[in-house]
């Protein structure tokens, strides 16, 4: 507001009012009087100049008031002008890891690297198609002998084979059923007839002669057709095995007295259930059929050692020695007729001597015995 403006509107307006005396109503003229008032001074001057006036009135300053609270905040200001660039800040954290961009054209091949080192196998792949026959490997040498088979049935002649070497000779088999007798060859030619002569008269009849020696045999006949094959034997092989062995020491420290068994306390392979054992020195043959029994023992004194079925001697097993050093040793076929048979190797009722096992045989190594039963048919 300009200063003009504010002197027109601080001019005093005065109007005097003089009441009625009375009850005469008389009219009196009102004089209105303006009277010029000097303009105040600008409001900063002036409240300085009221502000000294009060110093004055009041006296000595007094002590400074408390602090009055805080007004409320200005308007925000116009920006300044942009100052100095201040010094770089510090690096940042690292920020997210972008978008992943696309994958740009193939460079060119690289230098061969280093060979790394061999992998692991894989997996056994799966077993190919069988290839072609391969020819036929060199001879090997000859195996040990097996066994001895049980004696099958006799089969039909075969052609006569050359003449082999003589081999070793083998423990004598049990001898064959006889051989069908063969065909009778055909009679021979009668020979030539004599003269007839005269006829005499009949005479008595004289006693019967001797009868003649026979005549010699005519040649043989040819060879008849071959018959057709028989029907196929049983399988042959191993039915069921078992090996019971003592080691000594300390299996057998006492003395083995006449019509006692020797012991084989420990087991060896097994097979099944057709060999089993009893106690230490007495073992179960549980099916009928053929077993071939191996033992040997090695005994200090000369002596025997026979083998046992059901607790009856099998004279034909009797084994021994009458001097030296060797072991006792037996082999042969026993055959069961009823199950559940028990086989013993004994020392023979009668005999003098008690048999000493021997103990380290031949060396500082415990000494073995065994008894191998294998069933055959």
């Amino acid at each position: 507001m300009s200063c003009v403006e504010r002197k027109k509107r601080c001019k005093k307006k005065i109007v005097i009012v003089c009441p009625p005396k009375g009850k005469k109503k008389k009219r009196r003229r009102v004089i209105k009087k303006i009277v010029g008032a000097p303009c105040p001074p600008p409001k900063r001057q002036q409240l300085l100049q009221e502000l000294a006036g009060a110093i004055a009135e009041a006296g000595p300053q007094g002590l400074a008031g408390a602090l009055g609270p805080q007004g409320l905040a200005g308007l925000v200001g116009a920006i300044g002008a942009l100052g100095p660039q201040g010094l770089v800040g510090a690096l940042g954290p690292q920020g997210i890891a972008g978008l992943v961009g696309a994958i740009g054209a193939l460079g060119p091949q690289g230098l061969a690297g280093a060979l790394g080192p061999q992998g692991l196998a894989g997996l056994v792949g799966a077993i190919g198609a069988l290839g072609p026959e391969g020819l036929a490997g060199a001879l090997g040498p000859q195996g040990l002998a097996g066994l001895a088979g049980a004696i099958g049935e006799i089969g039909p002649q075969g052609l006569a084979g050359a003449l082999g070497p003589a081999g070793l000779a083998g423990i004598a088999g049990a001898i064959g059923a006889a051989g069908l007798a063969g065909p009778a060859g055909p009679a021979g030619p009668a020979g030539p007839a004599g003269p007839a002569g005269p006829a005499g008269s009949a005479g008595p009849a004289g006693p019967a002669g001797t009868t003649g020696s026979a005549g010699p045999a005519g040649p043989a006949g040819p060879a008849g057709a071959t018959g057709s094959a028989g029907p196929a034997g049983p399988a042959g092989g191993v039915l069921g095995f078992a090996d019971f062995f003592a080691l000594m020491p300390p299996n057998n420290a006492a003395t083995v007295a006449p019509n006692t068994d020797v012991s084989f306390p420990q087991d060896g392979p097994i097979s099944g259930t057709v060999i089993t054992r009893v106690n230490a020195s007495s073992f179960n043959l549980s099916t009928i059929g053929t077993y071939q029994v191996l033992f040997q023992v090695s005994v200090n004194e000369p002596g025997q050692l026979i083998l046992t079925l059901n607790s009856a001697d099998l004279a034909y097993t009797v084994v021994g020695r009458a001097t030296g050093t060797s072991q006792i040793v037996g082999m042969a076929l026993v055959q069961t007729t009823v199950i559940n048979s028990v086989l013993t190797v004994r020392n023979p009722a009668g005999n003098a001597a008690a048999l000493t096992i021997t103990p380290l045989a031949g060396g500082t190594r415990p000494v073995s015995a065994h008894l191998v039963i294998t069933k055959i048919a």
